[in-house]
């Protein structure tokens, strides 16, 4: 169980409906997603294979206690980690984009057709990535109560310049379709619950109350509850008390992982 290392006390599967649809994807196939249920990069990941219904095979992964078969894919050790005719690929981004890609039959298509639109949604998604990311974690790993508004207030900014970027109607970020940009957000917006738990409230002001940022907290409000009741969105979620214990050691800036230990210096995400 690797019970020495101080991140080891986690629950080791998955509960609620993503237990059911690891269950459901135990067979042995020949694409393999080697993933940690509580894990935001694999949710990205998860919730685009069941957007689509590929075939695969899920293998949870104990971070702590690595298996010798997801070392030789990955020498890092990271999740999530795609098995594909037997080569690896790794990095979530790059992993959505290839099933994407590799899967051309497989609808719903969740990249646009257009060349331009294709490019900007890559923009925003690298700009989840770069900034809303490490954003997320500046604000949670922070601690006392000196600069923690400051921090606030920058990943405020950050979801309202997301958002602001979003189509006007929507309900998702490109429009009536949910999209790549979608899933690569959607694993950080659904847990943000976790400021109001660890830190003191999140600090988006409730309908009505936005001031002359209104209409974007309006159309945020809309896309993350839209978001909220995706259907590959839900099923690929644990019940909510099995991630405390995970998330209370970033909020005590204690977690290990390689994400907490590269916000603690300063760095983006890894």
């Amino acid at each position: 169980m690797g019970a020495d290392h101080p991140d080891s006390g986690f629950h080791p599967q998955p509960t609620g409906l993503a237990a059911q649809t690891a269950r459901a994807h135990s067979a042995p196939q020949s694409l393999k997603l080697y993933s940690g249920w509580f894990c935001p990069f694999v949710q990205r990941t998860w919730i685009l294979l069941e957007e689509k219904h590929i075939q695969y095979q899920y293998i949870e992964v104990n971070p702590y206690h690595k298996s010798e078969s997801l070392l030789k894919l990955n020498p890092r050790g990271l999740v999530p980690t795609l098995q594909y005719d037997d080569k690896p690929l790794y990095e979530s981004s790059v992993v959505c984009e290839f099933l994407e890609e590799a899967y051309p039959m497989h609808t719903p298509r969740l990249m646009p057709e257009d060349p331009y639109e294709r490019a900007r949604a890559r923009i925003w998604m690298g700009f989840v990535t770069s900034r809303v990311l490490p954003s997320f974690h500046r604000f949670l790993q922070h601690q006392g109560q000196e600069g923690m508004d400051e921090k606030r207030e920058e990943f405020l900014g950050y979801i309202k310049e997301f958002i602001r970027e979003a189509d006007g109607e929507g309900p998702f970020w490109a429009g009536g379709e949910f999209g790549l940009v979608d899933i690569i957000m959607a694993p950080w917006a659904i847990r943000l619950w976790v400021f109001d738990h660890f830190k003191g409230g999140l600090g988006i002001p409730g309908k009505g109350e936005g001031g002359e940022d209104e209409g974007v907290w309006e159309r945020w409000r809309k896309w993350l509850g839209a978001v909220e009741e995706r259907k590959s969105v839900k099923e690929t979620m644990s019940e909510r008390e099995y991630y405390l214990p995970i998330y209370q050691r970033y909020a005590e800036d204690k977690a290990q992982s390689e994400l907490a230990k590269a916000t603690r210096a300063g760095r983006g995400v890894p």
